[in-house]
């Protein structure tokens, strides 16, 4: 579901856009090929994006700080040593004794090995270097990952093209 704007705003069920569309409040973006919605009189194409007819306000969907969101937004890989692990730990980028915050600019996923490496200091003074800059994550990136396939029509409106 897209909102006036064309931004994402949630994925619902085909039944939810339908009433939707049926209502006029939204309006059918991309439908799916090869199926229809059959009543006894018509048939309706079957919606896979919609968009709201009206714009809707929002607050910005936060995702929450913790330490699955952090594997996730890591994708589940050492961030130091690109190794995707069956057991990572979290890692303070500058250690809490120096001030590091619990912040998503500054906590890492790390293999066992690698943190125990780095150990009580910075990466520059532990000479590692990390594979990418932490930073808070956009909800869409939650989304992408909780679909797992993404249909080709989605990705536009998902900024994957």
């Amino acid at each position: 579901m897209l909102n006036q704007s064309y931004e994402p705003i949630s994925i619902c069920s085909a039944k939810k856009a339908i009433i939707l569309l049926l209502l006029m409040k939204a309006d059918l973006v991309e439908k799916k090929e090869g199926k229809l919605i059959r009543t006894v009189n018509q048939s309706f194409p079957y919606p896979s994006v919609i968009r709201l007819a009206s714009y809707v306000r929002f607050p910005h969907k936060k995702v929450e700080l913790s330490r699955k969101n952090i594997h996730r937004r890591d994708n589940y890989r050492c961030q130091y040593c690109g190794k995707k692990a069956t057991t990572l730990t979290i890692d303070h980028v500058i250690p809490k004794s120096r001030g590091g915050a619990d912040s998503w600019d500054n906590l890492v996923s790390a293999c066992i090995s690698c943190n125990n490496k780095k150990g009580n200091r910075t990466p520059e003074e532990a000479g590692m270097k990390l594979i990418s800059k932490p930073s808070k994550p956009h909800h869409i990136l939650f989304i992408k990952q909780y679909l797992g396939t993404i249909e080709n029509s989605w990705k536009p409106f998902l900024f994957m093209e």
